[in-house]
């Protein structure tokens, strides 16, 4: 109970905060296209893993809270562009149309530049609230897992790899950097804004986050097969249709949920190397993310 009420209140948090930042005051109507695609959906997995790290660390409260929503901006950025009929040509995300389905292609895209510009934006605020080398670190971690070694570099792997055999290190690597490292990444934003941290402590808290980011997506190619699309809020087994490798068709069911608890294990065990006595939401926090439903 102590940890849902965590998570509500932190949730809530970021949802005011995207509310206020995200603004609909934009040209031609983008910042309503925007809007769509970041608020009222979504888990925030990324913003409250961000927020817990920060907590564990003691960190600047100012500088995660804008992490955390720069780090679901370029989530949301994302998933407008995968979404796109040039990707993965999906209808269907979070429950409602898909960005490019409710606006159109174009605005659907420009909506995915907007917020992928206004996540730096957030990291790099005026005044001495958040110090310059605390902005620096944070901007430098994000633009890494974004980028060509993180979700673009993840993507184009992906989009390469259709009806294509991939070997279990091939789809990991794939994993690491398509959806993994993000979540890796707001982990370490969460350190980031810590002032002093043991070096053991944050070796430890990036093998968690590795090890969640990688879990993450093995429970994702799981649900793609076992749930529905009203309960995932996107269209299942979609993958399989489009021929995309994923850890079911390569290791099978079994032995895919036999990994997600092991990697899910793994994390409880580098939280406990950390050493430090604040880390309770950030193994809830891996629970939930092996234990969802969608």
């Amino acid at each position: 109970m102590a940890f849902q009420s965590w998570m509500a209140a932190r949730q809530a948090r970021v949802e005011t905060a995207l509310a206020r930042w995200v603004s609909a005051d934009t040209p031609a109507g983008l910042g309503d296209a925007m809007r769509y695609a970041v608020l009222d959906g979504g888990k925030r997995l990324r913003p409250l893993l961000v927020l817990a790290a920060s907590e564990a660390v003691q960190g600047n409260g100012e500088a995660a809270l804008r992490a955390a929503c720069a780090v679901e901006l370029i989530h949301a950025y994302s998933l407008v562009h995968d979404d796109l009929p040039c990707m993965d040509d999906d209808v269907l995300r979070r429950g409602k149309p898909t960005a490019h389905v409710r606006f159109g292609q174009a605005q659907a895209l420009l909506a995915g530049d907007a917020l992928q510009a206004l996540a730096f934006e957030l990291l790099t605020p005026e005044g001495d609230a958040v110090p310059a080398s605390v902005q620096a670190a944070l901007c430098r971690l994000l633009a890494r897992a974004a980028g060509v070694q993180g979700m673009a570099g993840g993507q184009a792997i992906d989009l390469a790899s259709v009806g294509k055999p991939l070997t279990e290190p091939e789809l990991r690597a794939m994993h690491r950097l398509k959806t993994g490292i993000l979540l890796q990444a707001s982990v370490r934003m969460g350190v980031a804004t810590g002032a002093q941290v043991p070096p053991g402590a944050r070796a430890a808290l990036d093998d968690y986050g590795a090890a969640i980011g990688l879990a993450f997506q093995v429970v994702d190619d799981i649900l793609d097969v076992a749930a529905d699309s009203a309960a995932l809020g996107k269209t299942a087994g979609k993958d399989a249709a489009a021929g995309k490798p994923t850890y079911v068709s390569v290791l099978g069911l079994q032995a895919s949920q036999a990994l997600a608890a092991e990697l899910c294990a793994k994390a409880h065990r580098a939280l406990d190397a950390s050493a430090l006595p604040g880390v309770e939401r950030l193994r809830a926090l891996a629970d939930l993310m092996v234990q969802r439903n969608n």
